[in-house]
Formats: structure tokens, C-alpha cells, sequence
């Protein structure tokens, strides 16, 4: 049973607070500090991410026209924008990495058997980065152009459950390929990722780590065939199935072995070419483990439309940062409550309906059980799925 207690307060009851006391303490995060300690900012993010504020001001607007309520959402009283704005600088934004890391490794036991599109038994990732664009004479250490700031977002999907299994945010000018030597690849894996991550001696260690890559060629990539592979022309899009051996300078030498060349045809009819060191599947499922890569892009899409990661409440390196790791952990967060509590709406129909209830004190299966009572099949289908 309910015991009265807010919408908010019973997501907050997912968040592993013994855990989080103990990353505060490695960190020292509490060193210090008389008002609004690193569990309290996190409270403070996760409500501003649930219900869309856009400044510290939105923030403590909001939050002061519930004053009676804060006790019970764990918030002493509500914060002045000062006080949020010192807090967000001074809180060392690593304390909501590993935060955010130990709910994605909890969410990745939690959808572990989930089906994918493509019926395998592997795990496959889907590796990409995008660039979140702000302003040079605010941001001036996100370095990315002569004229512009920006940061970036890399990171590792895990389709089984479209669950973030690594994120690493840097500075615009760090290059994505430099990234896969963050990496801990994972035997047997599948590693989707589009022609800018194509450096072979990045691949090759991919390769000898038992791990498997799928990545588009690029225009000058110089190969040669070694022989080729029977393919269906009539009933399959594949146009040829080859092995083959690079033939560049760079290439041969840093990729000395065989790489598999399938070229296939999209519904466009334009020729797509992929290059995987798996010798095993077939050429049509490869062709189609790289189409499920648009997943990532999805992903990025999505919390850049319905997260609070465009906007942000801090100009400083660690407050940026800050807001991104909690908006990461308050993504998964949501996720896991979906799957703890079999709720049946998408992620984005779950944010869009807590936004509105965050205060209401009635049990969280109730709410989307009145919701799905309501909604028509039109209404929740054409939404963007993304658990």
C-alpha cells in the first residue's frame, strides 16, 4: 500500500541511496558543505529532469510553490538560485558518473533476456557520439571550432533493451574514433559502428580481443579480393559476399589479416558496403545488424528532445557535466522503474504523464493504469520506443 507518499517519492525509492552514500563519501562530496549535500542536488536534478525545467529559476519557482511537500521529496526546503548555482560548481560531477554507471549496470541485468530484432544470442552495441552545441563566449573550455563550443556525448548502446553500457563526455574537439581505446570490448560481441570509427588498428585489436565489428567502408578504402562467396541475387538484397586483404600501406599493415567485404542493396537501391571480421553469419543479417546501428541515433534523439540537455542551469565544466550525468541516471532510472513494476507505456509516455503527477500521492501503477484504461492503441503506438 501507498502510504501517502508522493509520485516522486516512490521513484526516488529506486535509486540505490546506500550506494550512493558510499560513491559521496569515496569522492568526499560532502567535505565542507552546509547546504544542499550531493544527494539533496541529485533530488533537485531528477525533479527538474522529470518535469522539464528550463533554469534555476524555473527550478526554484517550482519548487518553492510546493514547499509543504519537499520534506517528504527529501529536500530541506527550497533551494535559493544562488545556492543551486554554487552547488552544481563545487559537486564533483564524477559522484553522478558512477552513480549513473551503477543504474545501467543494474538496468542491463534487468533486460539481460530481452529479445532483439535480430534473432542472436550475442550482445550487440551500437557506437556513436553526438555533439551538443553551446556557446563559445560562455563555454570557453568546450573546445570544439574557432567560433564555437560544444561537447560530446559518446556512447555504447546495448540493443538488447536500448540500454547506455558506457558514456563518456568530452570536449567537441576530441575526434569519436579516439574513444574505442576507452573501450573494454566484450568476447563474442557484436560492435556497430558507421565509417568514421574506420581506423584498422583500432579494429584489429577490436578482432583479437574475440569481439566482432560491423562498419561501413569508405570510398578509398582499398581492398582485394581473395575469392568470393555464393550469394542469393533473386530473393536477397546482396549483391556479393567477398574475402578479402587490404592493400594500402596503412591498411595491410595494421590489419594483416583477412576482413570480409558484403555489399547489399538498400530499398533505395543504393549499394552499401560492409566490412566485419565475422566469417559466419550471413550476409543478409549483417546487412541488417548494421541497419539496427540507427538505434543510437534514435537514442540521441530522444533524450535530446525530452531530456534537459540543451539547456543548461551551469556554465562550468563540472556543472555541465554535472546535469548531463544526471540526466543520464534519471533516463535509466525511469527505465528500471518501467521494468521493475511491468509498466506496459514507453519510456516518453511515462516522462510526459510524470511530469504532470510528480506531486499527486497515488501509487505509480495506478496512475498508468488509469492511462491505459484512457489512451486509445493510435495514441501510444506511434511513440518512439526506446525500452
Amino acid at each position: 500500500m501507498n502510504g501517502g507518499k508522493t509520485v516522486f517519492a516512490q521513484i526516488a525509492e529506486f535509486v540505490p541511496w546506500k550506494i550512493f552514500d558510499r560513491i559521496i563519501r569515496q569522492h568526499g562530496g560532502d567535505m565542507g558543505v552546509s547546504k544542499l549535500d550531493c544527494a539533496q542536488v541529485f533530488r533537485i536534478m531528477l525533479f527538474a529532469q522529470l518535469t522539464y525545467r528550463e533554469s534555476l529559476r524555473d527550478i526554484d519557482v517550482n519548487l518553492s510553490a510546493h514547499a509543504k511537500k519537499l520534506y517528504h521529496m527529501g529536500i530541506s526546503q527550497p533551494p535559493a538560485k544562488s545556492t543551486l548555482a554554487d552547488a552544481l560548481n563545487g559537486r564533483d560531477w564524477r559522484i553522478y558518473q558512477d552513480l549513473a554507471h551503477h543504474l545501467i549496470a543494474h538496468a542491463r541485468r534487468l533486460c539481460a533476456g530481452e529479445a532483439m530484432d535480430v534473432d542472436l544470442k550475442q550482445t550487440v552495441y551500437a557506437f556513436d557520439a553526438t555533439t551538443i552545441d553551446l556557446c563559445l563566449s560562455v563555454f570557453p573550455w568546450a573546445e570544439f571550432r574557432t567560433t564555437k563550443a560544444a561537447v560530446k556525448m559518446h556512447t555504447l548502446l546495448n540493443l538488447r533493451g536500448n540500454i547506455p553500457a558506457f558514456i563518456h563526455i568530452s570536449t567537441g574537439k576530441l575526434h569519436e574514433v579516439n574513444t574505442l581505446d576507452e573501450l573494454v570490448y566484450e568476447c563474442g560481441a557484436f560492435y556497430l559502428v558507421d565509417r568514421g570509427y574506420l581506423d584498422f588498428a583500432r579494429l584489429y585489436a577490436l578482432h583479437q580481443a574475440g569481439s566482432f565489428f560491423v562498419i561501413r567502408a569508405k570510398k578509398n578504402t582499398k581492398v582485394e579480393r581473395r575469392y568470393s562467396r555464393p550469394v542469393d541475387r533473386v530473393n536477397t538484397k546482396v549483391v556479393c559476399d567477398q574475402m578479402c586483404v587490404l592493400t594500402g600501406v596503412a591498411g595491410s599493415r595494421d590489419y594483416p589479416i583477412h576482413i570480409r567485404r558484403i555489399v547489399v542493396k538498400n530499398e533505395e537501391g543504393k549499394r552499401l558496403v560492409f566490412l566485419t571480421n565475422n566469417t559466419q553469419l550471413a550476409p543478409e543479417v549483417i546487412g541488417e545488424l548494421y541497419r539496427q546501428r540507427w538505434k543510437v541515433e534514435l537514442f540521441f534523439k530522444w533524450i535530446k528532445q525530452h531530456l534537459r540537455i540543451k539547456v543548461f542551469y551551469g556554465t562550468s565544466e563540472n556543472a555541465v557535466k554535472a546535469q548531463l550525468w544526471c540526466a543520464v541516471a534519471s533516463y535509466v532510472l525511469i527505465a528500471i522503474v518501467k521494468r521493475e513494476l511491468g509498466l506496459n507505456p514507453p519510456i516518453y509516455t511515462l516522462l510526459q504523464v510524470l511530469s504532470l503527477s510528480i506531486f499527486e500521492k497515488t501509487p505509480i501503477k495506478q496512475v498508468f493504469l488509469d492511462f491505459d484504461r484512457k489512451a486509445k492503441p493510435s495514441e501510444v503506438q506511434n511513440q518512439l520506443v526506446l525500452w
